[in-house]
C-alpha cells in the first residue's frame, strides 16, 4: 500500500520515543489553545463543526493505524480539543461590556480588594447597578480605583456599596501587538473599569454567611498586619492570604528589580514549600513512632494531609489563577505518591498542564503560566539528567544540598528569563544572587514559621512564630532593597517581535522532551529567536488610542509629546522600547517644538503635529496646512477637519501608502478621537518614503472581547 512506507517510518520514530511521548500531549493541547487566540476572526459554528469532524477523524485514524500514525493522530485530536476548549471558555464567560464613558452612581457588592499599578486602592464589584442603565446591558463586574482624598473609606468584603465615579470599557493594547487588556478583562468577567475621587458609601452591611471565605481572608490579613507591623506584615499577609493591598509600590518594585517578585505571589514555590514542609514534618514525626511506622503507610498519610493542607491554602489565598495552577501541580505530585508512582517527573508536569489548560485555557497567554511551567519543566528535566548521570552522588550530603540550591536557582532563572524579559522588558542582573540569599530563607524560615503560627494561633501562642516569620521577611525585603539599589541591577530589554517566544518555547521543548541526540536540534530555533529579537525594530511613531499622546523615536530615545497625561500608555511604550526613562524625562528629549496650540515633530521627512484638548483642536486646521499628520484628542469633524479624517480612514484601509515625494497623497491625515476609538492605538513605520500604519484593532482582530 502507498501508506506502508510512511507508516513504517512513523512507527520507527515512535519506537525511538517510547515512554516519552505523554508530555507532548500537553504541548498539543496548548497548540490548539494558542491557535484559537491567534485567529484574526472569531470562529463560527461552521468552524467548530469542521474542527469536531477533524478531531473525530484523527481519533479514528489513531485506532486504524495504531502502530504508525497513532501518536500524530492523537496529537491532532488534542490540538482540536484545545481549540474547542478555548472557544467554549470564551463564550462561557461572556457578559455585557460598557461601550461608552459613564459617569454617575455605581452600586455593587465588594468581591475583591487590591491595588492598582498606580498604587491606589482598588475594589471589584459584582451585582452591579449603574444609574440609568438597563440590567441586561449592565456589566456583571466592574473594577474601580479609589483616588484622591478618601479618608475613612474602608470597603468591607461582601458589603454592598455605592459610589459616584467614572467608568469606561476595558482599554485595548497601548500599541499594536501589545498586552491585550480587553482580552484579559473578558476572561475576568470585567465589563468596565474606572475610578472615583469620592468616598465609598455603605448601603448594606455584609449579610451573615455572604462571601464568608473572602471576608475571612481579609480579616486574617488584617490580623496578621496587626501582629507584624510595617511592610513585613503586608508581605506576610501576601504570602498567607494573597492580599497585597498593604504592600507599597517601592517594595514591589525592589523585589521585581531583584528578580524575587515571585516570592510575593502564592504560586508553585509557596504551595510546594508549605505542602512539602507539612509532608516532611508529618512523615518524620510518624517515623519516630515504630508502632505506626512499621504497620501503616505513613508516606501516604503524610501525602494525604499535605494535599488537604494545600487545598486549605488554596481556599485561604482566594483561589486566584496562579494559586489554582500551583495547587494542581502539587496535587498531581501527591496523588502520584498515593498511587505509588514517581511523584516528580515530566509526565506529572504534563498532567498538571493538561488540567490547567482544560480548566482555564486563557492562562496559556499569561506570563504566570509560561514562567511557572517553564521553570518546573526545566528543573525536573535537569535534575532527572543529573540523577541518571549520578553527577552529585559523590558529593558530601551538605555539599549536595548547596549544589542543588545553586543549580535549581540557576536553572529556574535561566528558564524563566526569556519570558520575564519579553513580558516585563527587563533582566535582573543580580537575580541569581538575590534568589540564593532569599529563597532558602523563605523555605526554611518564613513558611515553616507561618505554618507553626497558624497552628498555635487558636492557643494564643503564635507570637514567637510570627516574630521568626517577621525576621525572615525583613531579611528578604532588605536584600531586595540592597540589590535593586546596586548600579546596573536592571538591564532594560525591548519587546520582542511576535515569533520570538514561540521559537524559544519550541526549542526548549525539543531539548527537554525529545529523546536522543536529535533533541539538540532545539538549539536552532532558540538561536533564531534571539537573532530575530536582537534585530527587531520598534515603530518610529506611536499614537495613543485617546489621541492625547504621541511618541517619536530619536537618537536619544523615544520623545513624547507631553510630560503628563496617559501615563500608563507612556510607561508601556518606554518599557517596550527597553527604555527606563520616565514620562517627564522622555518628554524633555529634543524632538518636539511648540507650534501654535500644539507641538510639532518630524521623522524621515514626515511632519507630525499633535494637540490635546479643545483649544488645540481649534488650531488644528491651521496646523494641517504645514503638517503631513495631525493628531488631536477631539472629534475632527467638529473643527472643520472632516476631510482629513476621511483621508486618514481611507489610508488605514490601504496602507502602506506613499506620503513623501511626488506620489504622496495631497492634504494632511487627521487622526482624531473618533477614528482612534475605532482603530485603537497606531504604530507608524516609514520605509523608503512609504508609510505603513498598523492599527491595534487590526492586530486584535474581530474577537468576542473586541466587539
Amino acid at each position: 500500500m502507498a501508506l506502508d512506507r510512511p507508516l513504517a517510518v512513523l512507527n520507527a520514530l515512535q519506537q525511538g520515543q517510547r515512554g516519552a511521548l505523554m508530555p507532548w500531549s500537553a504541548v498539543a493541547l496548548g497548540l490548539g489553545v494558542g491557535f484559537y487566540f491567534a485567529l484574526a476572526r472569531e470562529p463560527g459554528l461552521a468552524a467548530y463543526a469542521l474542527a469536531l469532524a477533524l478531531g473525530l477523524a484523527a481519533i479514528a485514524a489513531a485506532r486504524r493505524w495504531r502502530e504508525g500514525a497513532a501518536p500524530l493522530a492523537l496529537g491532532l485530536a488534542l490540538i482540536v480539543a484545545g481549540f474547542m476548549l478555548a472557544g467554549l471558555r470564551a463564550h462561557a464567560v461572556a457578559g455585557p461590556v460598557l461601550d461608552y464613558r459613564f459617569y454617575g452612581a455605581i452600586e455593587g457588592r465588594v468581591v475583591a480588594i487590591d491595588r492598582s499599578a498606580s498604587d491606589a486602592a482598588r475594589i471589584t464589584l459584582d451585582r452591579v447597578r449603574l444609574d440609568r442603565m438597563a440590567p441586561d446591558e449592565t456589566p456583571h463586574r466592574v473594577r474601580v480605583s479609589l483616588h484622591g482624598d478618601i479618608e475613612g473609606t474602608d470597603p468591607v468584603p461582601g458589603a454592598v456599596v455605592m459610589l459616584t465615579g467614572h467608568l469606561g470599557p476595558p482599554s485595548g493594547p497601548a500599541e499594536p501587538g501589545g498586552f491585550d487588556f480587553q482580552r484579559h478583562a473578558w476572561f475576568l468577567g470585567l465589563g468596565a473599569v474606572g475610578y472615583t475621587r469620592a468616598p465609598v458609601m455603605l448601603l448594606e452591611p455584609r449579610a451573615p454567611g455572604a462571601a464568608w471565605l473572602f471576608h475571612a481572608r481579609m480579616r486574617l490579613s488584617d490580623a496578621i498586619r496587626a501582629r507584624i507591623p510595617g511592610q513585613e506584615g503586608a508581605f506576610a499577609a501576601a504570602v498567607l492570604t494573597g492580599d497585597r493591598s498593604g504592600l507599597d509600590r517601592g517594595s514591589i518594585d525592589n523585589m521585581r528589580d531583584a528578580n524575587i517578585a515571585h516570592l510575593l505571589a502564592i504560586s508553585g514555590l509557596h504551595m510546594g514549600l508549605l505542602t512539602g514542609f507539612i509532608y516532611g514534618a508529618l512523615r518524620f514525626g510518624l517515623a519516630l513512632i515504630p508502632a505506626i511506622a512499621l504497620r501503616y503507610p505513613i508516606r501516604k498519610w503524610a501525602a494525604l494531609v499535605a494535599l488537604v493542607a494545600g487545598a486549605f491554602y488554596l481556599a485561604l489565598s482566594g483561589g486566584n489563577v496562579a494559586t489554582e495552577r500551583a495547587f494542581i501541580q502539587v496535587a498531581v505530585m501527591f496523588l502520584a505518591v498515593l498511587l505509588d508512582r514517581r511523584a516528580i517527573t515530566l509526565r506529572s508536569v504534563a498532567i498538571a498542564a493538561l488540567i490547567v489548560l482544560a480548566h482555564r485555557p486563557e492562562t496559556l497567554m499569561s506570563p504566570g503560566f509560561q514562567m511557572s511551567f517553564a521553570a518546573t519543566a526545566a528543573l525536573v528535566g535537569v535534575f532527572a539528567a543529573l540523577r541518571d548521570g549520578q553527577v552529585m552522588t559523590g558529593l558530601p550530603g551538605w555539599l549536595r544540598g548547596v549544589a542543588a540550591l545553586v543549580i535549581s536557582s540557576a536553572v529556574a532563572g535561566a528558564a524563566t528569563a526569556p519570558f520575564a524579559a519579553a513580558h516585563f522588558n527587563q533582566i535582573a542582573v543580580y537575580g541569581l544572587v538575590a534568589n540564593l540569599m532569599t529563597v532558602p530563607v523563605m523555605g526554611s524560615v518564613v513558611i515553616p514559621a507561618a505554618v507553626v503560627a497558624l497552628l498555635l494561633w487558636p492557643l494564643g501562642l503564635s507570637h514567637l512564630a510570627f516574630w521568626v516569620m517577621e525576621a525572615g521577611l525583613r531579611w528578604i525585603l532588605r536584600v531586595a532593597s540592597e540589590v535593586a539599589a546596586m548600579p546596573g541591577a536592571v538591564e532594560a530589554v525591548p519587546a520582542p517581535p511576535a515569533p520570538v517566544l514561540g521559537l524559544i518555547s519550541l526549542g526548549a521543548l525539543l531539548v527537554l522532551l525529545w529523546q536522543g541526540r536529535a533533541r539538540w536540534a532545539g538549539v536552532v530555533p532558540v538561536l533564531a529567536a534571539l537573532w530575530i529579537w536582537a534585530g527587531g525594530e520598534r515603530p518610529g511613531v506611536l499614537i495613543a488610542d485617546t489621541g492625547r499622546l504621541v511618541g517619536v523615536t530619536t537618537p536619544e530615545g523615544r520623545t513624547l509629546s507631553r510630560d503628563r497625561g496617559d501615563g500608563f500608555v507612556a510607561r508601556i511604550w518606554l518599557e517596550n522600547d527597553g527604555d527606563r526613562a520616565g514620562q517627564p524625562e522622555a518628554a524633555a528629549r529634543p524632538g518636539w517644538r511648540a507650534t501654535g496650540t500644539g507641538a510639532t515633530s518630524g521623522i524621515a521627512g514626515l511632519v507630525i503635529w499633535h494637540g490635546a484638548g479643545l483649544r488645540a483642536a481649534r488650531g488644528a486646521a491651521e496646523a494641517c496646512t504645514m503638517a503631513d499628520i495631525v493628531v488631536i484628542s477631539e472629534p475632527g469633524a467638529e473643527h472643520g477637519l472632516g476631510a482629513g479624517v476621511d483621508r486618514a480612514r481611507a489610508v488605514l484601509s490601504r496602507a502602506p501608502v506613499s506620503v513623501l515625494g511626488p506620489d504622496a497623497d495631497p492634504g494632511c491625515l487627521v487622526f482624531d478621537a473618533t477614528l482612534l476609538q475605532d482603530s485603537g492605538a497606531l504604530a507608524l513605520t516609514i520605509t523608503d518614503g512609504a508609510l505603513e500604519i498598523t492599527p491595534a484593532r487590526a492586530r486584535q482582530g474581530d474577537r468576542l472581547w473586541t466587539r
